[in-house]
This record gives structure tokens, C-alpha cells and sequence, in this order.
């Protein structure tokens, strides 16, 4: 291998230059939700059943002229994916989806195969309203289903049950061929065979793509003020094997620590992110992720949806950026960023990329890359670095081995 470089050396120069830039990914954020779950950290605010206070064409009009704003910085390059995520944007008309779609395809270089992703919530599924949305052009829909058990289901604060959650996916197949759903495991009081239960119906759906989640009682939620009774960490390490194992069985490959997808079916736009490319994120709140040649940026609009229409549809241009807070990411931590989540993948990532998506080069992390070989947590030859099992199951200590880049 080759001999190391000084990490100090290179991180004391100016901003590593990148060679080309990553795929580019359109994240589409809209805050609102009937109710917000007491597990949810998400930028999502309660309007109630009727969705009276949802401001959907002056919100719509927002998220276009934010689109049109951050032209400059992404000008001229082909967008492979947009996700319309939440909140729950399966509370938008087909109409104000379709108004949007349009304007991003007016807007953007939106390749013809792109991966256009609706999230939406059981309880919010009207089968004429979903088959509208297929033709506004979502090919993609992803569903949180997470438990098609009823008294998790209320424990989680959800507000369909277990009828409505199969009725949303009976819907979905009609309307999409590729379709997604959010489980969670570890819920308050869940035993093994619920979870077990709950992952067999998933499977039997036949949707080509899941996603299973372990609960975790983030900050600034209701559940880590109000702790509910969760299974210990080793019921939940059985769940998440008994998960793996189930899926295997039925098709699934685990492409991704939570994701597992048949055959062609990952998620394009998960995958990019993954893969540290480039995302731009409008709407309340969004975050984004922007690549130039001699810097890379992050940015977040304003979270408040309130804050963020006032932003944006004043007519003072002196306050109309909707843009809360922008940083660039330094080369310290350009390394580490990239580890965090290209280390979730099963297949890992190939060595040149990490150049290619950092400007630094291998070398700067030799030491690391040898340190968890040496304790089995990576599989490393000349063109692929991949997470072993032992690595993915203790993912915290496979990256702190990283962190060291950082500090």
C-alpha cells in the first residue's frame, strides 16, 4: 500500500480541489402533518384532520421561487432524483403536485429515467387522489406504515390502523410499481414475534422495497421527555437479525444498515446520499448539501413554515432569502462526513471515490482504514472498502476510529 500522507500537512492547505462534481439530488420538504407522533425529531407541525391552515398554493409558490433562487449555484447540472418528503406531503392535492413537478422540470434538467418519490401517511390514501398523483408524474411512493399492529400503532401515536395500513398498500399497487415501506421495530412493549409478525406482512405485501427502523427516543420529542417501556439492546439486536433473516428469505437484498430493496428497486435517492453526493433541499427547513470545485457547502432554510413564507414571498429583496444558515465544509471534515455514511452501505464504497467526493485521497486515512481492519470491522483490498458484519452491527465504534480525522 501506499506510504501515508501527514493528515496535518494536507488539511493546512487551502480547500482540496474536486475533479467533477457528484450526482445531484432535489429534496422537497413540506412541514405539515394531522398529528404530530410523539417519536417524530422532523421538521413537522400539526394542522389536524381537516388540514384547514395548510397554505398549499401560497406554500407551493414559495418552494417554486426557492427553486429559482438556487438556480446559480446549481446551474447547468442534471438532476437523477427528487424526494417530497415530511411532514406528510401526501396531504398536497394532486394538483399543487403536479403545479410543482412542473415547474421543476421547467427549471431543472430532470434526467428522463429520474426517481420521483412521494412520502405518504395510511389515513391520507384516496385511491383517485393516488392515481392523480401517478400522473402528475411521482413514480415512486414511499409509505410509513411502521407497525400493522393496533396497539402500536396508538402507543406510536399514529393516526390509522392496522385495516388502513393495508388498504394504503392495496392502493399503492395499483397506482406504482415501485413502492416503499417504513417499519419500526424495538416499539414500547414490542415482543419478538409482533416485530416478527409485523415483518412477515411487510414481505408478504409484495412491495419491491422496506425499510425498518430501530425506535429511537431523539431530543425534542414527546417520548424522550415521557420514556415509554422499549425492549433491552439485546431484544433489539434479536429483531433487527430476525429482520435481516426474514427479508433474505423473501428476496430482499440488505443493501443499506435499514434498507432492503428486490432487485433493481434501491432507492436512487437514498443511495446518492449514501454515496455523499449533492442534494439541494427547498422548503421549510430543508437542508442541502452543494459541491463546487474548491468548496463544498451545507444550508438550511428556515425551519418555521410561517418564517419561511414571510421570507420568501416578501417583497423586499433585501429579506428574501430563504436561506437560515450556510457553512462549508471544512477538509478536516469532508473525510468523516463521507465515512458516516458511505459506511452504511453493505457494498461500501470503491477507494477512488472517496477522492472523487472529497478531493482528499486515501492516504489521508491510512492509519484509520488499517485500525479497523485490524479489528474486523472493514474488508479493504486496492478498489472496494466494505463494512463487515462486525463492522455494520457496531457502526458507532467503526466510525469513532474516523472521528479521529476530525479531531
Amino acid at each position: 500500500m501506499a506510504t501515508a500522507i501527514s493528515v496535518s500537512s494536507i488539511f493546512s492547505t487551502h480547500s482540496p480541489k474536486l475533479s467533477a462534481l457528484p450526482p445531484l439530488s432535489l429534496y422537497i420538504h413540506i412541514p405539515w402533518c394531522v398529528k404530530k407522533c410523539p417519536y417524530c425529531d422532523f421538521n413537522s407541525h400539526e394542522i389536524g384532520k381537516k388540514g384547514s391552515s395548510l397554505p398549499e398554493d401560497e406554500y407551493v409558490s414559495a418552494l417554486i421561487r426557492d427553486l429559482e433562487m438556487a438556480l446559480p449555484q446549481i446551474w447547468g447540472r442534471p438532476v437523477t432524483s427528487v424526494f417530497l418528503g415530511g411532514g406528510t406531503p401526501s396531504l398536497l392535492s394532486a394538483q399543487a403536485v403536479d403545479k410543482l413537478l412542473t415547474h421543476v422540470r421547467m427549471l431543472l434538467p430532470l434526467e428522463l429515467s429520474a426517481e420521483i418519490t412521494l412520502e405518504a401517511n395510511p389515513g391520507t390514501f384516496e385511491a383517485q387522489k393516488f392515481a392523480d398523483f401517478h400522473a402528475a408524474g411521482i413514480n415512486r411512493l414511499s409509505i410509513g406504515i411502521q407497525s400493522f399492529n393496533p396497539r402500536h400503532l396508538q402507543a406510536l401515536g399514529r393516526i390509522h390502523d392496522d385495516k388502513e395500513a393495508h388498504h394504503a398498500i392495496e392502493i399503492a399497487l395499483k397506482n406504482f410499481d415501485n413502492v416503499n415501506l417504513d417499519l419500526m421495530y424495538a416499539l414500547p412493549d414490542q415482543t419478538l414475534e409482533e416485530a416478527s409478525h409485523d415483518i412477515a406482512l411487510a414481505c408478504a405485501s409484495g412491495v419491491p422495497h422496506i425499510s425498518a427502523y430501530h425506535l429511537t427516543l431523539e431530543p425534542n420529542t414527546l417520548f424522550y421527555r415521557f420514556p415509554p417501556s422499549v425492549p433491552d439492546d439485546d431484544l433489539a439486536a434479536e429483531m433487527q437479525l430476525m429482520i435481516e433473516q426474514t427479508v433474505s428469505s423473501w428476496g430482499y437484498a440488505n443493501y443499506e444498515i435499514s434498507a432492503f430493496a428486490k432487485p433493481n428497486y434501491q432507492s436512487r435517492h437514498n443511495l446518492n446520499y449514501w454515496q455523499f453526493g449533492d442534494y439541494l433541499g427547498i422548503g421549510a427547513g430543508a437542508h442541502s448539501k452543494i459541491s463546487f470545485q474548491h468548496k463544498i457547502i451545507r444550508q438550511m432554510r428556515y425551519k418555521q413554515p410561517k418564517q419561511y413564507l414571510a421570507k420568501i414571498l416578501t417583497r423586499d429583496s433585501a429579506l428574501g432569502d430563504p436561506v437560515q444558515s450556510e457553512h462549508e465544509i471544512q477538509a478536516e471534515d469532508r473525510v468523516f462526513e463521507f465515512m458516516m455514511n458511505a459506511l452504511r452501505l453493505t457494498s461500501g464504497f470503491q477507494v477512488d471515490s472517496l477522492q472523487a467526493r472529497t478531493g482528499m485521497p486515501i492516504t489521508t486515512i491510512q492509519q484509520q482504514l488499517e485500525e479497523a481492519e485490524q479489528r474486523n470491522l472493514i474488508s479493504w483490498d486496492h478498489h472496494r472498502i466494505m463494512p463487515t458484519l462486525t463492522g455494520r452491527r457496531f457502526l458507532n465504534d467503526l466510525l469513532q476510529i474516523f472521528l479521529k480525522c476530525k479531531e
